[in-house]
């Protein structure tokens, strides 16, 4: 085999160190704000049978026909790396019979997911994301709760109103309900069926809805006249509607009607809702998600209302701007060459205290060790001299030095 330099897989995407401390400040957010609200972990497989995603993510959205990464294990069978974890969590609400279980039963999750689309910024074929699942109520208060949880972790992690959160809300009835509403939309399509793009025009028959969805510019000036489903919404779906909003209002949570707002898979109904963070432009979504009340029973159990979200967050972490920052220590030893060891064993004594601390590994003159002091973000740095003496340099209260002697680590931690 040719020589030659490796990288990684188109659409993939290394996690490096400059945003590590981003990335771990979401996941505990996550954490914690589950914790708090009483949400069990739950861990699915990475992939999962193939026929699980096409029944439960639907067969004529994009993800099932075009996005998902399918192979043959050595016995035949069809297994596919998931696209999504909704319907991974409820096979595991099902298989494990979790119904038994109060409700509703609360999970949260956090992993990589695997799309093959094209990769754009923010956006790969290996992503990870958390999500939150309440499986067991149809009450609107489940509804209003799962929204105020993201909006939360959204705003607690950086993404306020400076960065341009919005709040996107919208119904789609339930399935039995939208029936009608459906063969109208069906109708007024056929009737603009030469000015559609050829996937809308294939989808009519089977998921109408996602006409909405659409980036062609033909499909948006049709969809412009299309009758909205929000203004056909039976009764009871416009009232569970209306008890989402009060509850959020009530909340302070704000957000806008979309009565557009349709989402890529086949299984939402009644409540669906995504964030939007302007400074990430054209491709603004950070999270979403919704109600699907039918998808327990679609995937071989018991009729069970339920609602979910998923944020993305490379696209979090895109949003935020996190950059490649350096990774920071609380102290740095900066020695002559006579002391390199001593400074390395004055270091460990400091790791050992708890605190983060680190020294030249590089062979570094004096002068540029200091500025690799500067570069590391450290609070304090002791200044081992050739002559054998030892300074102590808060760089975090104005930079001020005084001498040491005794115990050099101790005296270091201690000023941490």
């Amino acid at each position: 085999m040719a020589a030659g330099k490796f990288q990684a897989p188109r659409g993939t995407l290394d996690q490096l160190p400059g945003e590590a401390a981003a990335r771990a400040r979401v996941h505990h957010e996550m954490a914690r704000l589950a914790a708090l609200r009483g949400y069990g972990h739950i861990a699915t497989p990475i992939f999962e049978d193939t026929e699980l995603f096409a029944r439960g993510v639907g067969e004529s959205t994009d993800i099932v026909q075009k996005e998902m990464f399918t192979f043959e294990d050595q016995g035949g069978r069809s297994l596919t790396l998931r696209p999504e974890g909704t319907a991974s969590v409820v096979r595991a609400y099902i298989e494990h019979g979790m119904q038994k279980l109060p409700q509703p039963v609360k999970l949260w999750y956090w992993g990589p997911f695997f799309r093959h689309e094209r990769p754009q910024a923010g956006r790969y074929r290996q992503f990870h994301q958390a999500g939150a699942e309440l499986i067991g109520s149809d009450s609107p208060l489940v509804d209003a709760e799962a929204i105020i949880f993201l909006n939360e972790l959204l705003r607690r992690v950086g993404l306020g109103s400076g960065a341009g959160l919005r709040l996107r809300l919208g119904s789609l009835g339930s399935v039995e309900a939208r029936a009608g509403y459906r063969r109208l939309l069906i109708d007024y399509l056929n009737e603009h069926r030469d000015r559609l793009s050829p996937d809308v025009q294939g989808r009519i028959g089977t998921n109408p809805l996602r006409a909405f969805d659409s980036d062609d510019e033909g499909t948006r000036e049709v969809m412009a006249g299309a009758p909205l489903l929000i203004d056909h919404l039976d009764s009871a779906d416009a009232e569970h509607f209306a008890a989402v909003r009060q509850l959020l209002d009530d909340a302070g949570v704000q957000y806008e009607i979309d009565p557009t707002l349709v989402r890529g898979l086949d299984y939402y109904t009644r409540t669906v809702f995504e964030f939007t963070c302007d400074r990430l432009g054209a491709q603004s979504g950070v999270a979403g998600g919704g109600r699907y009340d039918g998808l327990v029973e679609m995937l071989g159990g018991p009729a069970t209302p339920a609602i979910g979200w998923a944020a993305g967050i490379e696209r979090i972490l895109l949003a935020l701007a996190a950059g490649e920052e350096p990774v920071k220590v609380d102290v740095f030893v900066v020695a002559a060459d006579n002391r390199r060891e001593e400074a390395f064993r004055i270091v460990e004594q400091i790791r050992a205290e708890g605190v983060s601390a680190d020294l030249d590994l590089a062979g570094r003159g004096f002068k540029g060790q200091m500025k690799q002091s500067n570069r590391s973000g450290a609070k304090v740095a002791v200044i081992l001299a050739e002559d054998g003496t030892a300074r102590l340099r808060d760089i975090a209260g104005g930079g001020e030095d005084r001498d040491l002697d005794g115990d050099i680590a101790a005296a270091a931690t201690a000023l941490v």
